[in-house]
């Protein structure tokens, strides 16, 4: 042992130092490890709500969208084509739309927010294709339809409103996503009527 006096405002300094170091190492190690908890950039951007101008688009034309790595195909609807969706309901599975492939504010006639705008997964409920869009040339594949899509993989078909016909693969209509309009030409797809 030293006979030499203790110098407590030294000993006071370099306790405070320590906890101070030791304090700034904890927050460093704690702040990036927290951070890893939160999820990517990536994984936000999957789910993430996403905007589409559909002010542009023309009676009859169909635009597509990506939302959760899906394409979602948005329909401007023609005066004829919303017309039209009465007439065939005999040939549908689901005409009423009764099984959940909708929001509730969509289980219409239309299935849609607006009845002028078609909003929907661009993925057969059968196995997952793509069902093209036939404008005009439908009655080849549906007797008296003039439009709708056709799933070309297994052969399924589906209305102007996303619904399928009947004695074809694809067990339910196609899924209307959750989505809600900001203005007249601001669609937001991945957040419902009433929540923005």
């Amino acid at each position: 042992m030293s006979n030499a006096p203790v110098n407590n405002g030294r000993r006071r300094f370099l306790t405070a130092a320590t906890a101070v170091v030791g304090g700034v190492g904890v927050a460093g190690v704690a702040v990036p490890f927290i951070a890893s908890w939160n999820p990517s950039a990536r994984a936000k951007a999957a789910g993430a709500p996403v905007e589409v101008n559909v002010g542009k688009i023309q009676p009859g034309q169909l635009i597509r969208a990506e939302w959760r790595g899906k394409p979602v195909y948005v329909v401007r609807r023609s005066e004829k084509m919303l017309a039209d969706l009465a007439k065939h309901e005999d040939q549908l599975k689901d005409p009423e739309s009764l099984e959940e492939q909708q929001p509730s504010y969509a289980t219409n006639a239309h299935r849609s927010i607006k009845p002028e705008f078609m909003v929907a997964l661009g993925v057969c409920t059968h196995l997952g294709c793509a069902p093209t869009h036939h404008k005009g040339d439908f009655g080849e594949k549906v007797e008296g339809v003039s439009d709708g899509f056709f799933c070309p993989c297994h052969g399924s078909k589906f209305d102007m409103a996303g619904r399928v016909f009947q004695s074809v693969p694809a067990p339910t209509n196609l899924m209307v996503p959750e989505h809600s309009f900001l203005t007249e030409d601001t669609l937001l797809i991945g957040v419902g009527q009433g929540e923005v």
